[in-house]
């Protein structure tokens, strides 16, 4: 190259092979306008929604944009639109072909691009042959997002309800047994209030001079009355223990069939009146200007080889 240049001057080169040079330009400028056209590639129309995560938490150190971003490139969710759209057929690739999965894979990341807005929201882009399928396409995948947060959120507020079921039972049993022990002391000894009943007791202990009846009450009470003030204590502890489990029971019961909405779209997508690729200018202009430049080198070559003949036989 470095001889070329230094030997052969590029305007005379311009000059001398101008026919050749314009043959060339229209070659590539026909060429690159016909391989560039539908008939070598589809054009496609591009659809775009820009949402931002809501009613969510995140799981680790990640933030909620980030999130979303791993569940909307989730299997789940691009299995889901495959299905749904017949994308297969829709895209023309064999469902028998023996790298069907792999291809449909490298055509679904070729066409539908989820990334990240510089003020965090995200932003998904989907490329098809139609516009209102690729608009549908994006929508789809808004939507089969929030059904994919919902299922999670089901599945670890079912597990939290379950829980919280299995331990008011448990306390719940507790209580029944506490209260049976409490109807059991009094039906046998007659004891149902332990501090109401024993002023009446001694008053009545005092004023009866201490009649068998009241000496019988009196004895139940010594006997058993720290038992039954001790059912009471533990009955009323157990008791707000259950209160207080049941309100979290309940929170948890209305996170469980919540219905809400984890996406607030900030820009819904909407069929494309125009094409996205091929971008057929670029195509023609950097295909002319390759083929020029090739052309001038080979041109450059040609004169390069011709002085060196020429000054050989000068020499001689």
């Amino acid at each position: 190259m470095d001889n070329f240049f230094n030997n052969v001057k590029l305007l005379d080169i311009i000059i001398k092979w101008k026919y050749h040079l314009l043959a060339v330009i229209v070659a590539a400028i026909m060429l690159s306008v016909l391989f560039s056209s539908p008939i070598f590639i589809t054009p496609l129309y591009k659809s775009y929604a820009v949402v931002y995560p809501s009613n969510i938490s995140p799981y680790s150190t990640e933030n909620e944009t980030e999130q979303m971003m791993q569940m909307l490139g989730s299997r789940d969710i691009r299995d889901s639109v495959i299905h749904k759209f017949n994308l297969p057929k829709h895209w023309g690739i064999d469902s028998t072909y023996q790298y069907f999965m792999s291809t449909m894979v490298w055509y679904w990341e070729q066409r539908v691009r989820i990334g990240k807005t510089p003020n965090e929201a995200v932003e998904i882009e989907v490329l098809d042959p139609d516009p209102q399928t690729a608009c549908d396409m994006a929508s789809a995948i808004i939507d089969f997002y929030n059904m994919k947060v919902r299922t999670l959120h089901k599945e670890k507020f079912g597990e939290v309800v379950d829980n919280y079921g299995f331990i008011m039972t448990k306390k719940q049993q507790y209580m029944d047994s506490l209260s049976k022990q409490a109807v059991e002391l009094g039906t046998k000894y007659g004891i149902l209030e332990y501090e109401g009943q024993t002023r009446e007791v001694m008053r009545a202990y005092f004023s009866n001079k201490g009649s068998s009846e009241v000496q019988k009450y009196k004895r139940n009470l010594e006997e058993h009355g720290g038992e039954i003030m001790k059912l009471g204590e533990m009955m009323r502890s157990e008791s707000e223990a259950l209160a207080t489990l049941k309100l979290d029971a309940d929170r948890a019961l209305l996170d469980f069939h919540r219905k809400y909405t984890h996406a607030n779209v900030l820009s819904k997508p909407f069929p494309a009146d125009k094409k996205s690729f091929p971008v057929r200018w670029l195509i023609v202009a950097m295909s002319t200007i390759a083929a020029l430049f090739l052309a001038l080198i080979v041109a450059g070559i040609i004169e390069n080889r011709k002085q060196n003949a020429l000054n050989a036989a000068v020499k001689r």
